[in-house]
């Protein structure tokens, strides 16, 4: 396979669920040569989705990598692929691919175009600066509507898409497909499961079509390039394909433009012409910025890193697999070169790692490698003190590659081991679930003695608890999901203190602070400079030694304590800023402990003072539903206390966007086929904290004590 970085493609694919993602995977490894018989989703034979849950439920709910060859005019290339999920609970997976990724693969339902979960990946890719080619699947669907779907590209996403293909027939009658920058039909054989691919002349009937979108095409293109849009202007025949190629590569890169494909993968016609176009569009690991980070002695100090097999080691662990045979961590090197068996240093722990294996992987088999270089995504075994996130580099020349960032729970339940051990084994398996997925908590409370698991919705909890059950066969009791709230301040409190003293015969207790307590956000903090984790602010004004040096942490590490388990009712306690004012201190008794507990004691004096209020997690929900049963499903809405944003025409169905307290959610995919007769459908994700109302604050208050 290609050894060259400039042979090298990192890509993804990634969209809304069910608009078939896998299947235009399983497509790619068969035509690559990596399997030789298609795997199919709805059989649960898929390659990429090897979990038991994953073939029951038909889902892919982890990320999956492999690695294919392909050849393209002569040349061998070799294609770094993951395949995401679409579920919303697993967007985690979607974040920490799209972070290691240098271009994706963007898949709409040609009868959908583009959905809810598709705005969301796209979201995230923009985030991370993706660029991305467009392929409108399942052009064969009863309904599908090619012009429809690439319209809703620009419509939805505000995106600029450039159709370089057009199909040939759509739904029963979709054949193949005409590329608009050759002007030729390319039909794929059946009887070799679409792998022999026939070129023809355009059909007659296309042809004025074919000339209009090819128009496009080249108008589009030229505009990319402003020496070929002189060039353009002056003698329009002068402009090749070649040319337009290379725009479209260099407007792809910079993220100007959307080059879009069409197809039909579970029918095997598109997908060898769309890995044509992975290669012809999407950037090689050079092609994309040097890699920035920090210099872990002086987090000030900005660094770059080469992709060149040659600069100083660096790598990016973005998953975690618990394996019998020795955890596997996913990692993208992103500088120098990695030997089987070298010590590598995780900057962010101060560690030293090493890497005793170096696995090319091929979904759940492994291809073991001597060394791997640049621009490579490999997974490594003997690594046991990194997770998502962390850094790996030469120990010489350190560096700290930017984190991800993992979205908070929003939901949570109780588990309890049913017997003495059970319980180990339980603490065991979360902390193996931890490692590999960060958009999961797991917390012992003291008081009830339950352990309490948090995570993105109900699916999530639900594939957590078969894990422990069944794979890691941990008997448990589940309680019933419950939401995960926040608590909050609704005005400012000013001087505060706390006193904790205790005198019990010899050395006492005594630690005496002062605060001021205010509202604060991530952009103030951001603003004025100040380390906000956990959303919480804390500021140190203490002037003339009120209270010494060596205790201020103290009350710092008491305050963060006390917001994290909550002053009311028991939720975390955010989007604070505590600023230290005064103090006093005693020579003798004065400890450590002494001022943690007046920390916190001072912030639950400063809430009381300032008023608490409980926020909920409220869920941007987008329901697909039959006009006849609009009413029943507004209405419904209504009644869960949800807020309708928008609702639009699509064909024969609308589109209802609405904001809900997920406290209202539960068990909503059963309610609403019973009011659409099982038509309409629904997906959700978290939005945002807001408060509640008072009269609910008063119930959960109280169901919590």
């Amino acid at each position: 396979m290609a050894s060259d970085l400039s042979n090298i493609r990192n890509i993804g694919i990634c969209a809304h669920i069910d608009a078939g993602k896998t299947t235009v995977t399983e497509r790619i490894l068969f035509y690559t040569g990596k399997n030789y018989k298609l795997g199919e989703v709805h059989e649960g034979t898929a390659t990429m989705d090897f979990l038991q849950e994953e073939q029951e439920r038909g889902i892919t709910i982890q990320s999956a990598a492999t690695t294919c060859p392909w050849t393209r005019n002569g040349i061998d290339y070799k294609i770094n692929l993951i395949d995401t999920p679409g579920h919303v609970d697993f967007t985690i997976e979607v974040e920490r691919s799209l972070r290691v990724l240098d271009g994706a693969v963007a898949v709409f339902d040609g009868k959908e175009g583009v959905e809810a979960q598709s705005e969301t990946v796209w979201r995230q890719a923009d985030r991370y600066k993706v660029p991305r080619l467009c392929f409108i699947n399942k052009m064969d669907k009863l309904g599908a509507d090619f012009e429809f779907s690439f319209f809703s590209i620009i419509k939805r996403l505000g995106a600029k898409p450039i159709a370089v293909q057009y199909p040939i027939g759509q739904g029963n009658e979709f054949k193949g497909i005409i590329d608009l920058l050759t002007m030729k039909a390319y039909f794929f054989d059946q009887t070799d499961l679409g792998a022999t691919v026939i070129e023809k002349a355009i059909p007659d009937d296309l042809a004025d079509k074919a000339a209009e979108w090819h128009h496009m095409l080249v108008e589009n293109a030229v505009e990319l390039d402003d020496s070929l849009m002189e060039r353009y202007l002056e003698d329009e025949s002068s402009i090749t394909d070649e040319d337009i190629r290379k725009a479209l590569r260099m407007g792809t890169i910079a993220r100007k433009c959307n080059p879009v494909f069409c197809g039909a993968a579970l029918k095997n016609i598109g997908v060898q012409r769309l890995l044509d176009g992975v290669i012809d569009y999407l950037p090689n690991p050079q092609e994309v910025p040097e890699v920035q980070g920090t210099d872990p002695r002086d987090p000030e100090k900005k660094l770059l890193r080469p992709h060149d097999p040659a600069a100083p080691f660096s790598a990016l662990v973005f998953k975690v697999v618990a394996d019998t045979h020795g955890d596997l961590t996913y990692a993208r090197i992103y500088s120098g070169t990695l030997k089987k068996g070298s010590r590598v240093l995780n900057p962010v722990n101060g560690k030293r790692e090493i890497a005793s294996r170096i696995f090319e992987m091929h979904a759940k088999d492994r291809i073991p490698l001597d060394e791997i270089t640049a621009g490579n995504i490999v997974a490594l075994v003997g690594i046991k003190d990194s997770i998502t996130g962390d850094t790996l580099c030469d120990s010489d020349a350190p560096i700290v590659l930017e984190r991800m960032t993992f979205p908070e729970p929003v939901i949570s339940m109780s588990i309890e081991p049913k017997t003495a051990d059970d319980k180990k084994k339980l603490s065991e398996a979360l902390v193996t679930i931890r490692r590999e997925d960060p958009s999961f908590r797991s917390e012992y409370n003291e008081e009830t003695g339950q352990t309490i698991i948090s995570g993105m919705g109900e699916l999530h909890l639900e594939i957590i608890r078969n894990k422990i059950v069944r794979d890691m066969k941990v008997n448990v009791e589940v309680g019933k999901p419950r939401v995960s709230y926040r608590e909050a301040i609704s005005g400012s409190a000013q001087y505060c203190r706390g006193l904790f003293k205790k005198q019990s015969g010899g050395r006492g207790q005594f630690g005496d602070c002062t605060i001021h307590l205010e509202p604060f956000t991530a952009e103030q903090a951001a603003a004025e400079g100040l380390k906000f984790d956990d959303n919480v602010a804390f500021v140190n004004e203490i002037v003339g030694g009120a209270i010494p040096k060596e205790f201020i942490p103290s009350v710092e590490y008491g305050v963060r304590q006390t917001a994290k388990s909550g002053v009311t009712a028991g939720y975390p306690l955010i989007n604070i800023k505590v600023t230290l004012v005064d103090g006093k201190y005693h020579d003798v008794d004065s400890s450590q402990i002494a001022f943690e507990q007046a920390g916190r004691l001072a912030l639950r004096e400063a809430v009381s003072k300032a008023g608490s209020i409980l926020l909920e997690p409220i869920m941007k929900v987008v329901i697909t539903t039959p006009e006849e049963y609009l009413g029943n499903v507004t209405g419904d809405l209504s009644s869960r206390r949800g807020m309708i944003l928008d609702s639009e025409d699509r064909g024969n169905v609308k589109i209802v966007t609405a904001e809900v307290p997920l406290s209202e959610m539960f068990g909503y995919t059963t309610t609403l086929r019973g009011l659409s007769q099982g038509r309409a459908s629904s997906v959700m994700e978290f939005q945002k904290y807001a408060p509640m109302p008072a009269s609910l604050q008063r119930e959960v208050i109280e169901a919590g004590a």
